[in-house]
Order: structure tokens, then sequence, then C-alpha cells
């Protein structure tokens, strides 16, 4: 049987370091799980069903989001377009509330061809986070070697260090930013973009560029949130500290976890949050 929906908020024994060392706190997190969107219809007398995206989001009004996708994709023009929309009966424990199914009105037209161009599309219904790691597994990420350090006092000192390299920033105040630092502190490059998925794009592109696929001697530092996402491109990129100015969701911290990487959020100059990894920080 189903264990339930997703909470959207859960929390976690965390290390947060101040000037004056090390306290044992416990940190509210946002849940962070992925939602798989199917769709079902008739074509020709028969009934087809697809799964055309999926998305990382906070547990909770799965419906809504799945109508608003498919209104943005020019799928719906009105909820009328809907007949029914639940989650996948056929799954249980915990992916039935990862799943959304939308059956559509016969007669609905609309162009599964761009769809399938324009997103992710998987047969699987594992969407729920295990299943999630397991497929970075499979596809062969291993684990980061331990080794690399860094100090407490240089992480405090990155949020200023990224913020003077936000030229762009400066002058409009709406972009995101990812850094790349040294052991020391030395800016080693940064960019910037409107997405904060895209900035890190940039930055890991532009080190592809300079010939280096392997970023095991660098700190990322992130201008926001730290998202799965961001630390699947992290971890891809073999980077083995991550810290960000805002918030850590569960999901990135569970990826952080399984791959050996040091995530810190709340950076700031009176200190920060540790999740994982707490052994590469030195106090």
């Amino acid at each position: 049987m189903p264990i339930g929906r997703p909470p959207a908020q859960l929390t976690r024994d965390i290390a947060r370091w101040r000037e004056d060392g090390w306290h044992e706190a416990r940190d509210a997190l946002a849940a962070e799980e992925p939602l798989e969107i199917r769709l079902a219809w008739q074509e020709n007398g028969q009934p087809q069903r697809k799964s055309i995206a999926i998305t990382m989001r906070t547990p909770g009004n799965d419906f809504e989001l799945a109508l608003g996708f498919l209104f943005g994709e020019s799928i719906i023009r009105s909820a009328d377009d809907v007949l029914d929309i639940s989650y996948c009966p056929e799954e249980v424990d915990p992916q039935e509330f990862n799943i959304v199914i939308a059956t559509l009105r016969p007669g609905l037209v609309f162009d599964l061809a761009r769809l399938e161009r324009n997103f992710f599309t998987t047969s699987s219904c594992g969407v729920c986070g295990k299943a999630t790691l397991e497929a970075l597994e499979i596809q062969g990420c291993d684990v980061l070697a331990g080794g690399f350090q860094v100090d407490a006092s240089l992480l405090t000192r990155l949020p200023d260090e990224l913020r003077q390299a936000q030229a762009v920033f400066e002058a409009t105040g709406g972009l995101h930013a990812a850094a790349l630092f040294t052991a020391t502190g030395d800016l080693l490059d940064s960019k910037e973009d409107v997405g904060r998925h895209n900035a890190l794009d940039k930055l890991i592109g532009a080190q592809l560029l300079a010939g280096r696929s392997d970023l095991s001697d660098a700190v990322l530092m992130l201008s926001g949130r730290a998202s799965f996402e961001l630390l699947q491109k992290a971890l891809v990129a073999r980077i083995p500290v991550v810290a960000a100015v805002g918030a850590s969701s569960s999901l990135a911290i569970q990826l952080a976890e399984a791959f050996n990487i040091t995530l810190a959020g709340f950076v700031r100059r009176s200190g920060f949050n540790v999740y994982t990894g707490r052994e590469r920080i030195r106090a």
C-alpha cells in the first residue's frame, strides 16, 4: 500500500559553523521530488498513454502543476480539455504520488512530436528520489574521493567574492551566478545567467573548452539555492565541495550524501550550515 503523499518540508540534523566553532543543529529543508507527467488520450479509437516530462518540484499542488505545464505548452486550452487527472494508480510506495496522469478529452488535437523534441521523456515509473540516485550510478557517476579540504573561514568569504565577480548583476540585480574557486580562494572562473542551471552549465562548459573535465580540486559557489539538478551537474564534473548562498533541497542533500560531496548552505560571513561531507572543511 502507498505510504502517503511526500511532504513539502523535512528536517535533518546538520553541523552549523560559526566563528566560535561547530554546533549541532536541526534544520528544516524544502522537500524536492521528481514529478512525472503522463498523457492519456484516444487515437483512432485506441487508448494511448505516454510519459511526456519529468520535473523536480516541491510536493503539493501536483495536479495544478501538471495542468499549468500542459497549458503553457499549448497541449490544452482550458481545463475542459482534461477529462480526468489523477496520480498513477498502478504504482505503489512511493512512486504513486510522484506520477500524474492527465486524460485528454476525445478529439483534442495536440503536437506530441514537439513535446518529444523539447522535453526529457521516459517509460520508467522509477521517478522517486531513490530511483533517481540509482540512475546516476547506472550512468557511471562514481562516489567522489576524499582528501580535498578547505578552510571554514574561506567559505565565509566566497559570497562576497562571487558578488564582486557578477558584473551584470551589479547593473541589473536579476541574475544568478556560479563560480569556481581553488582551495586557497583564488577565483578560477564565474558565469551569470537568468537561470541558475544555465549559469552552472556555462561555467562547466568553459572549463571543458579549457581542457578541464575533472574539477576535483575546486570549490563551487552558487548564488541561490542548491537543488538536485545543480548537484547532479557538480557530480558529473567531479566537484567535491558545493557552497550555496541559499538553502539546500532534500534531494540535493541525498545526492551529496550518496556520492560524498560536501554541501554547505546559507553561507554568510558569520558562518554556514553543512549538510554532508563535514570532514572536508577545516575549522
